[in-house]
């Protein structure tokens, strides 16, 4: 889906209440979408320890507008697979995906800078 907004009006009627009920957990999962603005932004939060995240976040459940309690990890459950062809990949599943570049692996010595250099 193209905004969290849709994923929440998804959610309403999934799970009842209204979309403002669930749009602060759609919002998280697409803020990524300011460093990276094409699907790759998923593969910071649109996996199942995201989705886990996601509940230490925001709680094991909300209470929607209808007064009913909801899972927060099927709401993020319910935007992975809408957003993931159905499916809620792992984060190894992205990362898998990276081609590795020189940059990536090369370490540099640190040993000569000062304790002044190292804390700033």
């Amino acid at each position: 889906m193209t905004h969290p907004y849709f994923h929440a009006e998804s959610s309403a009627r999934k799970f009842g209440g209204i979309p403002d009920d669930y749009l602060a957990i759609h919002r998280w999962f697409d803020e990524t979408k300011e460093s990276f603005c094409d699907y790759r932004h998923r593969a910071l939060r649109h996996h199942a320890e995201g989705i886990f995240e996601a509940e230490r976040l925001f709680g094991t459940t909300i209470i929607n507008s209808e007064g009913k309690p909801v899972p927060v990890r099927y709401i993020g459950e319910q935007h992975v697979m809408e957003d993931c062809g159905g499916r809620v990949p792992n984060l190894a599943d992205w990362l898998s995906k990276i081609v590795p570049e020189v940059w990536m692996s090369r370490g540099t010595f640190l040993g000569n800078l000062s304790k002044t250099e190292v804390q700033s």
